[in-house]
Order: C-alpha cells, then sequence, then structure tokens
C-alpha cells in the first residue's frame, strides 16, 4: 500500500495568519490616519509635504483690552508711568493679535499659543515703544501743551506712530511662526479678505486712535480752562546751569480755493524770540556722598532737563484775504509749532542738555569746592549724573575690586582741620 502526502498537510493555519496580518495592517494605516487627520497640520504636514493653508476671514469688531481714561493718562506722562507704559504695550499688542486670530478664524490650538509667542518678543519691543514714545514727546512741555490745548492729543499721535512703526514688524513674525506654510501657499476666503498687518493697523490701531483722540480733545480743552484759575505757589529745588536765547520766524500763506484755484488769500508772519534754560530737578534726585579710601566726594545729580522755556511771539505781518481769514485755533496751532521749533533746536542742534551737564561740574566744583578741599588736602570732588557709565578710572578701579561707587550717602565726616563737627551740606 503506498500513502500519498497530504497537499494541505502544515498549511492549516495559512488562512487564518494571513488574515491576522492583514487586520494588523488595516489597524496601522487607521491610527496613522487618525494622526495625520488630528494634527494641526492635517494630512499634508503629517507626510512632511508641502502643503496649503486655507483660511477662512469673518467680521469681528476690535474690542482693546484698555481703560481710555487710564490709557491717556499713562501716554500724557510716560516717565511718571513707565510700568503702567510697558502693561499698555503689552494689553494693546496682545489684542491686536487676538483680533486677527478671530478675523482669520484660527483654530484654538493656534491661539492658544499666541501670548507665549508674543512673551518671547514683549521685553524689546516694550523698550522700543518707550524709548521712541520718549524721543519724539517732549515730556518736559507738558505745560505748554496744555495751554495750547494739545498735550493728550499729541501724546495720542506719537503713540500712533510708534506703533505703526513696530505693528507690522511683530505680527508678521508671529503668524509666520504659527502658521506655517513650509514654502506652500495660503488660501483666504470670505468678507474682507486682508493680510494680519493691514488687519492690525487698518482694523485695530487705526480706529482705536480715533476713539482716543476725540477723548483727548475733551481733556486737552477741559485742562486748558483749568490750568490756572488765578495763582499758582510751588516751592521748587532746580539747579540751572545753561541758557539758550534765539530768534526764529514762521512765514505762512493760507488760501481759500474753488475748484482748485486760490482765490483769496492770508499772510501771516510771526517772529518770536526764544529763552531755554536747562538744569537739573534737585528735588527728583540728589545725593552727596563720601568714598574715604579714595578720598573723593561723590555729588549726583538727575539728568539734565529743560527747566524753562519763554517764548514771546510777535506778530510782524497779518493780511487777511476777503475770504481767506485765520481762526483762533489755527493761530494758537502756530505759535505751538514755533514753540516745538524752538525746542527742538535747543535740544538735538544746541545740545543744551548735554551742555548744561558740562556746566554743572564747574558750578558745583566753584560752590562746594572749598569745603571738600578743607576735609583734608587730598579730597576732590567729582560729580556723577543718573544711569550715565562709569568715567574709565573708575571702571579700572572696578576690576581690581575698589568700587568707586557711593557706599555711605549721608553727611560729611568730620573735617581733621577743625574742632567742632561739621554742619551737613544739604539736607
Amino acid at each position: 500500500m503506498s500513502t500519498q502526502p497530504d497537499p494541505n498537510y502544515g498549511n492549516s493555519g495559512g488562512g487564518g495568519g494571513r488574515q491576522l496580518l492583514l487586520l494588523a495592517a488595516i489597524v496601522l494605516v487607521c491610527v496613522m490616519l487618525y494622526r495625520a487627520i488630528s494634527s494641526d497640520g492635517g494630512f499634508f504636514d503629517f507626510l512632511g509635504s508641502s502643503k496649503e493653508v486655507q483660511l477662512k476671514y469673518v467680521e469681528k469688531d476690535f474690542q482693546p483690552n484698555l481703560n481710555e481714561e487710564a490709557t491717556l493718562r499713562i501716554l500724557s506722562d510716560p516717565a511718571r508711568y513707565k510700568k503702567e507704559f510697558d502693561e499698555l504695550v503689552y494689553n494693546f499688542n496682545m489684542s491686536l493679535l487676538y483680533h486677527i486670530s478671530n478675523r482669520m478664524t484660527l483654530p484654538d490650538s493656534v491661539r492658544r499659543r499666541l501670548e507665549p509667542e508674543y512673551k518671547k518678543h514683549h521685553e524689546y519691543l516694550s523698550k522700543l515703544y518707550y524709548n521712541d514714545f520718549v524721543a519724539l514727546k517732549d515730556t518736559s512741555a507738558g505745560l505748554y501743551e496744555t495751554w495750547y490745548k494739545d498735550n493728550v492729543n499729541q501724546a495720542v499721535g506719537i503713540f500712533n506712530e510708534v506703533a505703526g512703526k513696530y505693528t507690522c514688524f511683530f505680527v508678521t513674525q508671529i503668524m509666520a511662526t504659527l502658521i506655517k506654510t513650509d514654502n506652500g501657499k495660503v488660501y483666504a476666503k470670505g468678507r474682507g479678505v486682508e493680510t494680519p498687518c493691514g488687519i492690525a493697523l487698518n482694523e485695530a490701531l487705526k480706529p482705536m486712535v480715533e476713539r482716543l483722540q476725540k477723548r483727548a480733545a475733551i481733556i486737552d480743552f477741559s485742562a486748558s480752562r483749568g490750568l490756572l484759575k488765578e495763582r499758582v505757589r510751588k516751592g521748587i529745588a532746580e539747579l540751572g546751569t545753561y541758557e539758550l536765547r534765539s530768534r526764529m520766524g514762521l512765514d505762512k500763506t493760507l488760501q481759500y480755493k474753488v475748484f482748485g484755484f486760490a482765490i483769496s488769500e492770508t499772510d501771516l508772519r510771526v517772529e518770536a524770540i526764544s529763552v531755554v534754560k536747562a538744569g537739573f530737578k534737585l528735588d527728583q534726585s540728589f545725593d552727596l556722598s563720601i568714598q574715604p579710601n579714595r578720598s573723593e566726594v561723590y555729588v549726583t545729580l538727575p539728568r539734565a532737563s529743560i527747566l524753562a522755556h519763554e517764548v514771546y511771539p510777535r506778530v510782524d505781518k497779518l493780511d487777511v484775504g476777503f475770504l481767506a481769514g485765520i481762526t483762533e485755533d489755527e493761530m494758537n496751532s502756530n505759535l505751538n509749532e514755533l514753540r516745538r521749533a524752538f525746542r527742538d533746536e535747543a535740544i538735538n542742534q544746541e545740545k543744551v542738555l548735554e551742555r548744561a551737564e558740562a556746566r554743572a561740574d564747574s558750578v558745583l566744583q566753584l560752590m562746594l569746592g572749598p569745603m571738600v578741599r578743607g576735609m583734608g588736602r587730598n579730597y576732590k570732588l567729582k560729580v556723577r549724573f543718573n544711569d550715565s557709565p562709569l568715567p574709565a578710572d573708575d571702571q579700572e578701579h572696578l576690576r581690581r575690586g575698589d568700587d568707586p561707587r557711593p557706599q555711605n550717602p549721608g553727611a560729611l565726616p568730620k573735617s581733621p582741620a577743625v574742632e567742632k563737627p561739621a554742619r551737613p551740606l544739604a539736607q
């Protein structure tokens, strides 16, 4: 008897094994598809290929997280409210970003990353905003700007200029980080399609500035009316070290036009002399201290500022046309423009603040030098200014471990040349 091998021998489980492999493959594909679809970038981002981002624009009103009254108060005096100025920049820029995300209907996963991403930029942005704002706004001219009804309104205009300078930069940086396209394309549909930069400037910054300017006009008018009811008596502690006198003129022609043709003109010529006094407000900061191991006395002053600015205008020509007149607001605006030109020339061209600081050393040497020399033959008087770098010789002492900065502020010690205690030079 011969036996034939069973052809199905050893393959009885083959069909079941193939089914298990097929099932495992299907499960793996399903898992990969789920992860791809649930990822922020979608399926094409999961595969690592160039993707096309599609955004749907919707209409949204800008809702800034700002209190208008507090905002105007901060902008009017940024040096006094420096911390609040930083918070103002933070809140306003975050409001811009959230408005852009709402208009572009960005997913929640992207919106949650807006604030952490902005925090990476805020520190240097806040410094740029503050430095540029203070450089453009003459913070020592609050009294004059208030009198000409232009203090708060001018501050709003400067903030608009500074914010417009940096808004597109940081908005573009953040949106490019959060909406990555890998050189792909971005498709947008809906109503009011606009770039993130255009949304920030035209739909957020511009309308907010317009609202602030309307409120600023009311505040400026009220402040000007109530600036001086009778007299203001105020004790001051100032050291004036430099004075600049100059003369300047303003010549303008105002035209009345019909269909583009001038039919009437008003000529205005105003000349004025200006007296600018620069120096130091000692009630803000003044310190007198001693370094015995170096036989040096230190006087620390605030940085120089404009202490007083007097402008005496004179109208040399006022030829009023039969149609083109001039209003009181135009006249006041021209006088204020002339005053600003005087101050700008004094600070930026004549360098009165730098000259005041240079003069301060010789003035204090003349006033306090004899007392300091009375303490000892080797004693010297040195003048310092707040936030100014140490001189080269003092930096060398600091490297050697001998700190040249004042360590014991207070009254000067008793001079060895006299028997009774010396009176302090400053209270």
